[in-house]
């Protein structure tokens, strides 16, 4: 029991040290977890000496990431993908297994040998790529969208070939045992969907129903491990089966709390993956020879890379999707650590070459955070460097009013001014906005209105109002600080995402703020009174009040915004007396907290 402990505090450990370092770094969690590998495993201080056992164990992180995917893509969705998922993964996969098949070839290998090792160093990283887009809020854009495609082929081709190559090998799997793999997974499906449906849900109906949440977390755990075990028994992959599983509960009422039960065992298990790969790096076989292992794995991500941007631009994706699908996908897949044991096992290949790549295949996902990082860094550059946006040439209108921001905020002045023949110019910085908003007849300029010389152009000197509308927070406050050095005469009129965007612009001087949605809200809380039965006049009361309450806690939580101790005895004193002010319906006085005398500045909300 003394040494499990051990052996947990050293993985905790490491990962509580290195994680935070290599993400505030930017590099991500991943390497993080490398690097920990490498330096509590056999070939770093040696604080854990076995790195197989462990592996096989957080295998089950895979497992469960695979599941909750699966819970994110509907059937219909997964039918959608069929182009990217059967046209640009089966190519990426045909194309890298015969280079680098021919690359075995030529090594001296057999053409058995060179096949599969081609094969296997074709796949990518579902773990590595799947937390990364993740971690980077990309899995939902068109190439993380493209990357998953491919890597569920490559997982989807490797399932039916972890079964063929030993057989192919003559290591005792018969030609039966694989055609019974062949017939059990439609069979499998057809039980799945089925099960789903009848079995699974109405278990989970009735522990739902008996409110133990507890029980829910373990009913999830066994289905989701049930149906990886059911599928190794069978020669197939575990995350496979679990994938399917999740797919087949996407549409389940319980889709949501399945993810949020998995998903702490998914991430810790996770991060113990990615521990043991570290751990397994031959730190003596690449000090040995360090150029040329090195070499090798940069020459391995750098063709890779190459036939994966070649199939991007064949089915028609452009040039940055292509790049950024390449770079996501160019490490070694865990698959092929398994096809390198069948490899081992059966022979096929000298252990010596089976080494050589395993070093090579870790060390491309070690590179991996390094080179997605790089390509932020040179995108950005690029970007810096780029002609900016032809923004439209503003005529001096000489408007009264300056509309900042023509989204559906700012169109509602644009709509009331316009009826009143009141002359105002919008601006927004939205090409897409300005084009569905031109369909319509209405007048609006391309442009950005955190630029002295556009608001100058479009007639600030002379104007007298300015509505702040901008729905992005940093874009906002910078206008806001351009208006109020250079054009203090304007009054402005701006337009707050939360509270916090409203102290900000209460700082810089800006006394009419507006929270976006504190009306509508207000106004369907009167509805929700009347609809419960309370009096239609005496529901308007109350929403006044609470208005009225709420502007002048906004103004006294602003006095004390500094100081989170007084902010926070503010905040509770006045929903204490919130109360008091709703229900005593002869009370005039609204909230009158006892931390200042000073009166509260009007058209605050």
């Amino acid at each position: 029991m003394t040494n499990y402990l051990d052996q947990a505090l050293v993985f905790i450990g490491s990962a509580v040290v290195l994680v935070p370092i290599f993400n505030r770094l930017g590099f991500g969690s991943v390497l993080g977890y490398l690097i920990a590998g490498i330096l509590v495993g056999p070939f770093g201080l040696k604080l854990i000496r076995e790195s197989e056992s462990v592996l096989h164990f957080a295998e089950l992180g895979v497992v469960l990431l695979l599941f909750i995917i699966g819970l994110e893509i509907q059937p219909p969705k997964l039918w959608s993908m069929r182009r990217n998922l059967l046209g640009l993964g089966g190519t990426q996969v045909a194309l890298t297994s015969a280079i680098f098949m021919g690359i075995g070839l030529m090594s001296g290998l057999s053409p058995l040998a060179a096949g599969v090792i081609g094969f296997s160093l074709s796949l990518s990283s579902t773990a590595f790529t799947v937390q990364t887009l993740t971690e980077r809020n990309e899995f939902r854009t068109e190439f993380g969208q493209a990357s998953f495609s491919i890597l569920l082929m490559q997982d989807l081709i490797a399932i039916p070939a972890l079964a063929i190559i030993p057989a192919l090998a003559a290591t005792g799997e018969s030609n039966a045992s694989l055609g019974s793999v062949m017939i059990f997974l439609p069979s499998f499906l057809i039980f799945g969907f089925l099960a789903s449906r009848f079995l699974i849900r109405p278990i989970f109906r009735g522990i739902a129903s008996i409110n133990a949440k507890e029980i829910f977390t373990v009913a999830t755990l066994f289905v989701v491990l049930g149906v990886a075990s059911l599928m190794m028994k069978v020669g197939l992959s575990a995350a496979l089966g679990s994938f399917i599983a999740g797919v087949l509960l996407a549409d389940s009422e319980y889709r949501h709390e399945l993810e949020a039960n998995i998903d702490p065992f998914k991430s810790l298990l996770m991060g113990l993956f990615f521990i043991a790969v570290g751990m397994g790096v031959s730190l003596d076989l690449i000090a040995s020879k360090p150029f040329f292992v090195i070499g090798l794995a940069i020459a391995y991500v750098f063709l890779k890379m190459l036939v994966l941007y070649t199939a991007g631009r064949i089915f028609r994706f452009d040039h940055e999707n292509s790049r950024q699908m390449a770079v996501n996908l160019a490490q070694g897949g865990e698959f092929a650590f398994v096809i390198f044991g069948i490899v081992t096992s059966s022979k096929l290949a000298p252990q010596a070459t089976v080494d050589l790549l395993t070093a090579v295949v870790t060390l491309s996902m070690a590179m991996s955070p390094f080179l997605v990082l790089g390509l932020d860094k040179w995108n950005a550059m690029r970007y810096k460097e780029a002609v900016e946006p032809k923004y439209d040439s503003i005529k001096d209108e000489s408007p009264e009013v300056i509309i900042a921001g023509f989204g559906r905020f700012g169109q509602m002045f644009g709509r009331m001014l316009r009826s009143q023949s009141i002359p105002f110019i919008a601006i927004d910085h939205d090409s897409e906005q300005i084009e569905l908003i031109r369909k319509f007849g209405h007048k609006v300029y391309y442009g950005d209105a955190s630029r002295l010389d556009l608001l100058e152009a479009a007639g600030a000197k002379k104007a007298k109002y300015f509505v702040l509308a901008i729905d992005d927070m940093e874009a906002s406050l910078k206008t806001a600080k351009l208006l109020r050095d250079h054009f203090p005469h304007l009054h402005i009129f701006a337009r707050a995402r939360n509270r916090g965007h409203a102290f900000e612009l209460m700082e810089l001087g800006i006394t009419h703020v507006k929270r976006e949605t504190i009306d509508s809200s207000i106004l369907f809380i009167g509805d929700l009174l009347v609809e419960m039965g309370v009096d239609k006049d005496r529901a308007k009361e109350m929403v006044t009040r609470f208005r009225k309450h709420d502007e002048l806690m906004l103004h006294e939580q602003f006095k004390v915004r500094k100081d989170d101790k007084m902010f926070v005895s503010v905040s509770k004193q006045a929903q204490a007396q919130l109360m008091q002010v709703l229900n005593d319906e002869t009370s005039q006085s609204y909230f009158e907290p006892k931390t200042s005398n000073a009166q509260p500045t009007e058209d605050i909300v």
